[in-house]
């Protein structure tokens, strides 16, 4: 099993909605018995809750369902449950990296836009304050990347 943990901030937008991509891409692949997604935030802000309604709403418009509850991102566990740790933006992966125990596990995290295939992107911008053609940057972006995880983990062999 390979196991995919999206970060970004509070964990109502960005990292729900890469997560839930991803579970739709592993879930139309058949791939649903072989990787594991869940998303997290640096911050604890919105522990407990649901994805922001505005980025449920863009991700239904897609076919895409975000069904994750907000929680913190958690060094000690996190680090060794996942495989891959996938941030949103320069300041996650930075707080992520910085609380990595050791170089094996540091190179667990990956910036989201370096699995882009087509889409020009340093990062997933926060879409909160952006309005509706921030949200569906974000979805366009995740889309993307999330397709290029997908070729990765296959041409990696890390799935059958």
């Amino acid at each position: 099993m390979v196991k995919l943990l999206f970060v970004c901030l509070g964990n109502i937008c960005r990292s729900p909605a890469g997560e839930g991509i991803m579970k739709k891409i592993i879930e139309k692949e058949g791939l649903t018995d072989q990787v594991q997604c869940d998303s997290c935030g640096t911050s604890a802000y919105h522990i407990g809750e649901p994805a922001d309604g505005r980025m449920q709403m863009y991700a239904e418009k897609r076919g895409y369902q975000l069904d994750s509850l907000s929680r913190p991102f958690n060094a000690i566990k996190d680090f060794e449950r996942f495989d891959f740790i996938f941030t949103m933006d320069p300041q996650n992966f930075e707080v992520v990296t910085k609380q990595a125990p050791s170089k094996k596990h540091l190179e667990k995290v990956f910036s989201m836009t370096s699995f882009c295939r087509t889409m020009q992107a340093d990062f997933v911008p926060d879409p909160y304050y952006r309005g509706d053609e921030g949200f569906e940057k974000v979805m366009d972006i995740l889309e993307d990347a999330c397709g290029g995880v997908l070729e990765m983990l296959k041409k990696n062999r890390k799935l059958s």
